[in-house]
């Protein structure tokens, strides 16, 4: 499924991971899993409000990715953003307490689901406007180039996003400047409520980029492995000083666009058979389990990560609504 610009080579097959790495994808999926799972279940509550867009179903997407990239190397994202702070290692209770909207969140509860940024973890948000990452991701690139630090600065947008003419500026500007910056189109095929084939007239994501010399490649989102072998040769062509790569990761979400999605447009049917067949986590359980791996060790991975999950959950409930006097801090002065 491989679609290449000149001088890219495919990623022809997926190498397999060690049980090191295939134990350190699950914990980091499940982490992913367990918080998202959990955040709804606050949402329900009335604890979390405003909106919130769950990842459950695409971890293998950011895990496999940040599995392939270098300290340092930058991560930019939508508002489906959540997996990706975690991925990037930002703190679960610091995640959660801003979901509820608490002074112990990463924007001191000011910014909520969409708006929380981490310059120590390298992650520079969440972004609620459609399309928005692969501008500011290129404006990273530029400054990775302008400093010839070697870091490369990764941009994840859904199919939806691909659709939005700033993301084809971002395109030019990345590709005429031969910037390291690696797109990462999210095809979950939904685009909030509409089936990408009823809005895209190309539907192959991985040549979006054609136009403007960049290369791409299409791969399977669902498998962790497949994911990590093509950011690393996606990543190794934009550090050389190649310039842009782009990579369509076919997923799938199982929640709606959002909390108050009930997602109507497709069928129960349709959601339970990729639970079934395709679904990352369980991908990888039942290769540990071929792999010798025990049940009960399985399980405690996930008690651990439920663990981590519940004290997040706990800090956020029990936290303190900001300070009123921080409605007037980092705020910026018109002219």
């Amino acid at each position: 499924m491989a679609n290449e610009g000149d001088g890219a080579s495919a990623v022809h097959s997926v190498p397999n991971f060690t049980r090191e790495e295939e134990l350190h994808a699950l914990r980091e999926m499940l982490l992913i899993r367990r918080f998202e799972e959990k955040a709804g279940q606050l949402y329900g509550m009335g604890v979390i409000a405003g909106f919130c867009h769950l990842y459950i179903g695409q971890e293998a997407v950011v895990v496999g990715a940040k599995m392939a990239a270098r300290d340092g190397d930058q991560f930019t994202t939508s508002y489906r953003d959540h997996g990706h702070m975690l991925a990037s290692g930002m703190d679960a209770k610091g995640v959660m307490a801003e979901l509820a909207g608490k002074r112990g969140g990463y924007s001191k509860g000011k910014g909520g689901s969409m708006h929380m940024f981490s310059q120590e973890k390298n992650f520079f948000g969440g972004h609620g406007i459609v399309g928005a990452p692969a501008p500011i991701g290129a404006g990273v690139a530029l400054a990775n180039a302008y400093r010839g630090d070697g870091k490369v600065s990764l941009t994840f947008f859904g199919e939806g996003a691909a659709n939005q003419g700033q993301v084809y500026e971002a395109f030019n500007m990345a590709a005429l400047w031969k910037l390291p910056a690696l797109f990462i189109v999210e095809n979950n095929r939904y685009a909030m409520g509409t089936s990408l084939k009823r809005a895209a007239a190309q539907t192959d994501f991985a040549m979006r980029g054609a136009a403007f010399g960049i290369p791409g490649h299409q791969l399977d989102g669902m498998d962790v492995r497949a994911v990590r072998a093509a950011t690393a040769e996606a990543l190794e062509w934009c550090r050389s000083g190649k310039g842009p790569y782009l990579l369509e990761a076919q997923t799938y979400r199982y929640r709606g666009h959002s909390m108050s999605d009930p997602a109507k447009y497709r069928s129960k049917e349709e959601v339970q058979k990729m639970r079934e067949e395709h679904d990352p986590i369980e991908q990888v359980r039942l290769r540990l389990l071929a792999d010798g791996v025990a049940e009960d060790e399985l399980k405690k991975i996930d008690a651990g990560v439920r663990k981590i999950v519940a004290d997040a959950a706990d800090f956020a409930m029990n936290d303190k609504e900001p300070d009123p006097f921080e409605l007037y801090t980092d705020v910026l002065a018109g002219a």
